[in-house]
């Protein structure tokens, strides 16, 4: 069987564009020389930047496009405008049409959902899709979700991210059985809202085959790595993910301050500055970068729109390793596997097939 893996790119996505996507490309795929890419954007643009880059020869196909969705474009406004024609839609429509196995944009997120879920739909028996990132721990890395596709959710909906994190943290992390927390208040059942107690509940009662529900998770967990997954509805999430970020970067800058301040402070800079160099990069966002839409009936990874050519390439990274490890199938055998999940599962087909 072919080894080859290949993945659609919104060339035109972010606040770079071209510029950044071809490039990351190039570096994902120095890393990985089985990748293969669909570029979707302005050929004019595109071509010179893919022609001048040597690890790309012989692994891209362009398409192109003339609508590109703009980062403060509303998404009823970027689907009415872009779908069938915009480089975002059509990276996506090429994983519906198999011809990728991942699409990745660094595009407008709420454009980027809501095509997904139009032109990919949702899976049998998922309420909602989630957004999952590697989140940086002093154990190694962690997956969390949601950061940011929805706001508020219920107790079956969390049990299926649950589901959703841990067959990816199993590809991603390596783990075979992932330990699973519940962002809350505090560690003790009785606190948290009705969604989360219910939640709780249900992870315990049924005893899921591939992963280990731990319990109630805090904020401070998510730094410890207490858990390989850590599962919180949207609001919450994308709050935690920011402040994260905000505060690495609070950090940054204090000891750039702290290192220039005094003389002696730089010659002890100078001694010691392959523990700050190790630092820096522990601390790097790009590492981590891409968010990827759990959920859906494809693999869809969201870039930051403003990461640089290392950052595009992690989500890339990203982006291959669920193909190649075959996420889709992974996520169907562990909801299969989820007594909890199973039943809405059954629910929902027997749903269906009524209407019909």
């Amino acid at each position: 069987m072919s080894n080859r893996v290949c993945i659609s790119l919104d060339a035109m996505g972010g606040d770079h564009g071209p510029t950044t996507v071809v490039p990351g490309a190039a570096i994902a795929r120095e890393r990985h020389p089985e990748l293969h890419f669909i570029l979707f954007g302005d050929e004019a643009v595109v071509r010179p930047l893919v022609e001048a880059e040597p690890r790309l020869k012989g692994a891209v196909e362009i398409r192109h496009t003339t609508v590109a969705v703009a980062m403060d474009d509303k998404p009823s406004q970027a689907v009415r405008q872009g779908r069938g024609k915009s480089s975002m839609w059509r990276a996506i429509q090429a994983v519906r049409d198999g011809e990728a196995q991942a699409a990745v944009s660094a595009g407008n997120t709420g454009a980027l959902m809501a095509m997904s879920k139009i032109c990919l739909k949702t899976m049998a028996g998922i309420e909602r899709p989630a957004i999952a990132c590697l989140w940086p721990t002093v154990r190694g890395e962690s997956v969390v979700l949601d950061v940011g596709a929805t706001i508020g959710t219920d107790a079956e909906h969390l049990v299926e991210m649950a589901v959703m994190g841990s067959a990816m943290a199993r590809i991603v992390l390596d783990v075979e059985r992932p330990t699973v927390g519940l962002l809350n208040v505090g560690t003790e059942e009785m606190k948290g809202n009705e969604a989360v107690k219910e939640a709780a509940r249900l992870l315990r009662e049924s005893k899921p085959a591939n992963f280990t529900y731990h319990g109630f998770v805090e904020g401070t967990d998510l730094g410890r790595g207490t858990t390989d997954v850590v599962v919180t509805e949207g609001f919450t999430g994308n709050i935690a993910l920011k402040t994260a970020e905000g505060t690495a970067k609070q950090i940054a800058s204090y000891l750039k301050a702290a290192m220039g301040r005094t003389l002696s402070a730089k010659i002890g800079y100078l001694f010691a500055r392959q523990a700050f160099a190790a630092l820096r990069e522990k601390m790097n966002p790009s590492r981590a970068n891409g968010g990827v839409f759990l959920g859906l009936e494809g693999i869809v990874i969201k870039s930051h729109g403003s990461e640089n050519a290392q950052g595009f390439a992690a989500a890339v990274d990203l982006a291959h390793d669920m193909a190649r490890h075959d996420l889709m199938r992974t996520i169907r055998d562990m909801l299969e596997q989820t007594p909890a999940v199973a039943a809405g599962v059954s629910a929902g087909l027997d749903a269906s097939l009524a209407q019909k």
